[in-house]
């Protein structure tokens, strides 16, 4: 079969966006502080493999995924630096990271016990009231670490951490209670760790004194305000380096009086130019997204009617040619819409808005 390069839907990744906002929050971290960019959930939708080829290459030390596959896809494209796997991963695999050099997040002291591995690098992960996953309390935490004494052929200390739930509001005092539990928790212990992290990108952009030397780099990497709106003061311009195209499958004239889409939720007052675009939920532009506006020839037109699976309708200004861009995430003459936007529209977070975005459209990187 001859290729085919039909492509009615993309994502644009902008790679000199994407660098600014690392090399920007570089400039406004300590010295001695290492960056991991973070790099699950393919990335955030920006391609998991080409972001982390592209960030290595400009500064950044390590990785941070999610999963143990995801780990193991970084090796398997033939990248070779720190990866840390931040969720808890079935001792029965410790030993298939330590042969890959993969970092294992540790929350407990049974699965230390229970794991047979050697030189496995390993990061203790404490709960200072995220509630997720982690140690909680000291002496459960001083009695790993002397089990790890005991067992230095098992275990190599990397790494101990904990995740802020608030460092994203502009309230800070759930914040400074969970920075003294850690600070408590990691004081006076056995083990010299080379990473100590609690920095996320929030933390990193509004937290700058919290006194870590590795900061875990996540949306903030591809310019996006973490807090959403709640906080508009930051210290350097956010760059997104996401954009999300789409095109018009189809266009007719509709009369005054006919319904559009699943469930005729949408009836034309006038006659009017629909606009069929080639994309729906099963590529992440979720049914929610009912309602909200995308850009045709730099003018925002409303989604008319149920998003349906693969396609969705859109009310045009005049008749538009078949096969134009149509933009749901990025700039389109005077007018852009973000992902901010869409989340804000949606009653969700940005980030989910990036994560929805299915694997299978195409990344082009520019």
């Amino acid at each position: 079969m001859n290729k085919l390069d039909y492509i009615p839907s993309y994502i644009e990744v902008n790679k000199d966006n994407l660098i600014d906002n690392l090399q920007n929050q570089m400039k406004i971290l300590p010295e001695d502080a290492t960056v991991f960019a973070v790099v699950k959930a393919n990335a955030y939708g920006h391609g998991m493999v080409e972001v982390a080829k592209l960030v290595l290459e400009h500064g950044v030390s390590g990785l941070c995924v999610a999963t143990l596959n995801e780990a193991a896809k970084l090796r398997g494209a033939g990248i070779s630096a720190p990866v840390l796997v931040l969720g808890i991963t079935p001792y029965q695999y410790a030993q298939f990271a330590a042969d890959n050099d993969i970092s294992l997040t540790v929350g407990d002291l049974p699965w230390l016990e229970k794991a047979e591995v050697n030189n496995l690098k390993i990061h203790l992960s404490i709960d200072s009231g995220m509630g997720r996953i982690g140690f909680r309390k000291k002496s459960d935490l001083l009695e790993a670490c002397e089990f790890i004494e005991n067992n230095t052929n098992k275990f190599i200390a990397e790494g101990i951490y904990t995740h802020f739930s608030t460092a994203d509001s502009p309230d800070d005092s759930y914040f400074q209670i969970q920075r003294k539990r850690f600070n408590e928790m990691i004081s006076n212990l056995p083990i010299d760790f080379k990473y100590i992290h609690c920095a996320n990108s929030a933390t990193a952009l509004w937290h700058e004194d919290i006194g870590i030397n590795m900061v875990r780099f996540g949306i903030g990497l591809f310019g996006l305000n973490p807090s959403g709106t709640d906080i508009t003061e930051l210290p350097y311009k956010q760059k997104p380096a996401l954009s999300l195209y789409s095109s018009l499958a189809f266009v007719k004239s509709v009369p005054a009086g006919e319904k559009i889409g699943y469930g005729a939720t949408y009836t034309t007052s006038e006659e009017e130019w629909i606009g069929t675009v080639s994309m729906g939920y099963s590529d992440g532009w979720l049914r929610r997204m009912s309602g909200f506006d995308v850009l045709v020839d730099g003018q925002r037109c409303p989604i008319v009617g149920r998003i349906c699976m693969n396609q969705f309708m859109i009310k045009l200004p005049h008749e538009v040619p078949v096969g134009s861009k149509v933009t749901l995430i990025g700039t389109d003459g005077n007018e852009t819409i973000t992902a901010t936007d869409a989340a804000a529209y949606s009653r969700t977070i940005n980030y989910e808005i990036l994560c929805s975005l299915a694997e299978h459209l195409p990344r082009i990187y520019k």
